[in-house]
């Protein structure tokens, strides 16, 4: 078993994102062997919140070249989290 804060790599802050979390639902990049529940023990230990509900997904790494070379970009694994209507907020902005 991982570490849980070895399960969360980092906040993904898209433009897309930052409007979800109006609704409470963040978006993390996640460790691609790390099923929900592992996720949902790794949001509600490392931020203190209640976790309602986690959505994940699979992105192929794409095929890039440089001159005569190519080769994959890494594959990533996305969870969005949904956190109960009593959880305080998540703040990425701080200071």
């Amino acid at each position: 078993m991982k570490d849980l804060r070895d399960i969360i790599k980092r906040p993904v802050i898209t433009e897309h994102s930052a409007d979800l979390m109006a609704e409470k639902r963040y978006t993390f990049e996640v460790d691609s062997t790390a099923n929900k529940t592992q996720i949902k023990q790794a949001i509600e230990s490392v931020f203190g919140v209640k976790v309602r509900k986690v959505n994940t997904m699979n992105k192929k790494g794409k095929f890039k070249t440089m001159g005569r070379y190519g080769g994959y970009r890494p594959d990533v694994k996305k969870a969005i989290v949904q956190l109960s209507e009593d959880s305080k907020d998540l703040d990425f902005f701080e200071g």
